[in-house]
Order: structure tokens, then sequence, then C-alpha cells
């Protein structure tokens, strides 16, 4: 079984760094989201050219909508046929189409 590589610290401080920022980037998203700063429509056309917004959880993003909680978000993603663990990039043309006539 391969195990973790190795890192020296200097590696390992920058991968913290780096893990800090995608997770500061966003938690900021998801608030301007949540204030409407931000469209839905917006974030997806975002994500399509910066890998930290298009590693964002689908589900995490909906919950942050709006007007929109936990169940609702977990509801949509099953009428839509959406996994929970699905990410935005990883979202079909189909799936895009329905949350952005959704919610914009």
């Amino acid at each position: 079984m391969v195990g973790l590589p190795e890192l020296t610290d200097e590696q390992r401080r920058a991968a913290l760094a780096k893990a800090a920022e995608a997770r500061r980037i966003r938690a900021e998203i998801k608030d301007r989201l949540k204030m409407g700063s931000l469209s839905f429509s917006e974030l997806l056309s975002q994500a399509d050219n910066d890998v930290i917004l298009a590693k964002m959880k689908v589900l995490a993003v909906l919950e942050s909508l709006p007007k929109l909680g936990k169940v609702k978000s977990r509801r949509t993603m099953e009428e839509v046929g959406i996994s929970e663990s699905r990410r935005l990039r990883g979202l079909g043309a189909q799936q895009r189409a329905e949350l952005v006539s959704r919610f914009g």
C-alpha cells in the first residue's frame, strides 16, 4: 500500500496556506450568494474559469442561496438527479440548465 508522500516543512506550510486560501474564497462566494450580490448563473460562469470555484459542492452552493435551506436544497438536487457529492465542475449541461432555470 502506498503511503502519503513525505513533505518538507516548507511544502507543508505552502499546502496549508493554499488550502486556507481556497476555504476563504469559497466562504466569500457563499456569503455573496446569501446576500444576493452574486447569482447562481454568474457563479457557474465563474466556475468554468476558476478551479477553486469549480471544486465547490453543489449542495453547499444551493444551501447558500437565499430562501433555500438544507431540506429544499436536497429535495431540488434529488428532483434534478444530482448526487449530493457532485461538484460544480461535474454538472452536466441539462443539470446546469435546470438549476439555472430554477435559481438564475
